[in-house]
């Protein structure tokens, strides 16, 4: 009986490598073959079709949607906004958010929650505002 989805064989692990390069290899196996929850794979958080619901963003926190581009925000209680998820030093992705700034992982910039202003370098420009509306318990970014 052959190997099993989960399983990684010598011949998949060099045909991989050959095509791609050891890195992207690993991350198209980990997505391909990583068993029976396809989002197991994912490192990223999902908009999902009909967009995040009001739950999902924390008062005082916010959650970063990097396959989207954006981040929300909730300052206050019922108070939610949105900036571009792509740090404004070099344009690579935010990470987190957390004790009231959006935090970049890679060179530490860190923005507020409420208006996207830099709070910490070496970004030196604030993070550019997207529109959120709140339909229901719904967020639509745009």
């Amino acid at each position: 009986m052959g190997p099993t989805p989960t399983a990684l064989d010598r011949r998949s692990l060099l045909r991989c490598a050959g095509i791609a390069g050891a890195g992207l290899c690993a991350a198209t196996l980990a997505a391909c073959g990583g068993g029976d929850d396809p989002a197991a794979a994912t490192t990223t958080t999902s908009a999902g079709a009909a967009g995040p619901k009001t739950s999902d963003i924390p008062v005082g926190g916010g959650k970063v949607f990097a396959d989207a581009g954006y981040v929300i925000t909730q300052p206050t209680a019922g108070d939610f906004k949105a900036f571009t998820s792509k740090c404004t030093h070099m344009q690579l992705p935010v990470g987190t958010v957390a004790n009231g700034t959006i935090n970049c992982l890679n060179h530490g910039s860190k923005f507020d929650i409420a208006t996207g202003a830099v709070k910490h370098g070496p970004a030196t420009a604030a993070l550019p505002a997207k529109t959120v509306a709140v339909n229901g318990d719904t967020l639509t970014v745009s």
